[in-house]
């Protein structure tokens, strides 16, 4: 089957019902005929854009199509899932509610600041590597105040 309908059915399934996992996805999709692997399915998740957020993967705006004015601003998710940040060198630790450190890493990864190299998701955690600790100091600072 194609990578296309491979994707249309993710839309589907994730549309259909709440999904946890990606194993859990991919078991799903097997059973649907579809032989796909762990990479093949983190690729597909990264080009539709899907988030995880309270209630398992979700597609930004229903479609898989994220406009830029359809994505949360960083300061709402922030605001919703952060709690707190903590700096040691130049990485931050942020603590997020459970499930939110993936809609939280990926606003972030959105905003493009020169303050970050890259971020990590976990469930309710979030390490984002900063150039310098200077910068992630910087960074803690901007980030506190989106918290609250």
């Amino acid at each position: 089957m194609s990578k296309q309908e491979r994707q249309n059915a993710i839309r589907h399934l994730i549309g259909a019902e709440s999904i946890a996992s990606q194993d859990e996805l991919r078991r799903k999709l097997v059973r649907r005929g579809f032989d796909v692997t762990q990479a093949t399915l983190s690729r597909d998740i990264h080009e539709l854009r899907l988030y995880k957020g309270p209630n398992g993967y979700a597609i930004p705006n229903g479609n898989g199509h994220v406009e830029v004015e359809d994505e949360p601003a960083v300061e709402e998710v922030l605001g919703s899932f952060g709690l707190a940040v903590r700096q040691a060198q130049n990485q931050l630790v942020l603590r997020t509610t459970s499930g939110g450190a993936q809609p939280v890493a990926l606003a972030i990864d959105h905003e493009d600041w020169s303050e970050v190299v890259g971020t990590l998701a976990g469930d309710d955690t979030v390490l984002i590597i900063c150039p310098d600790p200077r910068r992630a100091s910087a960074m803690r600072e901007r980030l506190e105040r989106m918290i609250g």
